[in-house]
């Protein structure tokens, strides 16, 4: 593919630029504030545009319409989707745009007390914030379905990596591990996210796909593993409900979810091999190679 262009250079659309962005002859994107433009690593892209979500650019849109990919990470706002909002013109418009990926989240499908869940499962989220993400899941589809352009929609489980993990949390003397029976939860690495979305861009993927990892379990069990490969004491552990008293809405809103994630179809039609199929390697290979981090 020529060109990609990236709405929002966040943690995981940078980390995919990185090992992937070679692949395309230019790469350019969007940022929030002229400060991140100018912090963005050379690997991240060859010009970076402010987009903020409230205003258009003629600019956004002439590096859209000579696209062959589109990645979007932006989420959204109590308006809505603001790339579909201000871009889905120029978006449907692209003559030679073959493929988009939007990164979505697990969190559409709501709380099953534990259950397992799949593509096929019908989401119910339950926080406004996930409500919005489903309905720009449906409008991102809505519009490749209508442009005949492929739409994969990647709902990512919780995301670690360098410079964003447990180990950081047990280094701090911060983390806690909260106590709440029947509580399950899914992680993903940024590397395997990146090879996802690579693999969805060489297929030109349509469709749901699960991007987690093969073993839930309990929020707690990422950071008593970091803290015995620290060779620290495991982080206490504090019941939820004292916990939940110091929580904000958001962390409360997270724990009133419990769900496990199967990722067959990702391995079934994006061919794709984990990495790190659990937390265990990733945090492994994390130790073992950035032992900097702070």
């Amino acid at each position: 593919m020529a060109n990609l262009f990236c709405f929002g250079l966040g943690y995981s659309a940078t980390h995919y630029l990185a090992r992937y962005g070679a692949r395309f002859m230019r790469v350019t994107g969007t940022v929030r504030t002229p400060e991140k433009a100018a912090a963005l690593p050379a690997s991240a892209a060859r010009k970076a545009y402010v987009f903020d979500g409230t205003t258009g650019s003629r600019e956004i849109e002439a590096e859209v319409r000579a696209a062959q990919a589109v990645l979007v990470s932006v989420p959204p706002g109590e308006e809505g989707d603001p790339v579909l909002r201000h871009f889905a013109d120029a978006i449907a418009s692209a003559p030679n745009l073959s493929s988009i990926v939007y990164l979505s989240t697990i969190g559409v499908y709501g709380d099953h007390k534990g259950g397992w869940v799949d593509e096929t499962t019908p989401p119910a989220p339950m926080s406004e914030r996930s409500r919005a993400r489903l309905a720009a899941e449906q409008a991102w589809s809505a519009l490749g379905g209508r442009v005949e352009k492929a739409v994969a929609i990647l709902r990512l489980a919780g995301i670690y990596g360098p410079g964003q993990n447990a180990l950081m949390q047990v280094r701090r003397g911060t983390a806690r591990r909260v106590v709440k029976p029947g509580q399950y939860f899914n992680r993903i690495h940024v590397f395997d996210i990146a090879q996802v979305v690579d693999a969805s861009f060489r297929t030109s993927a349509n469709g749901v796909f699960n991007v987690a990892d093969d073993l839930p379990t309990a929020p707690g069990a990422p950071l008593a593993y970091a803290a015995r490969l620290l060779r620290l004491p495991p982080p206490p552990e504090l019941s939820f409900d004292e916990a939940a008293k110091g929580m904000s809405p958001m962390a409360l809103s997270f724990y009133g979810e419990s769900k496990r994630v199967r990722n067959d179809r990702l391995k079934r039609e994006l061919n794709v091999t984990l990495r790190y199929p659990t937390f265990r390697e990733g945090l492994r290979a994390l130790s073992a190679g950035e032992k900097d981090q702070r």
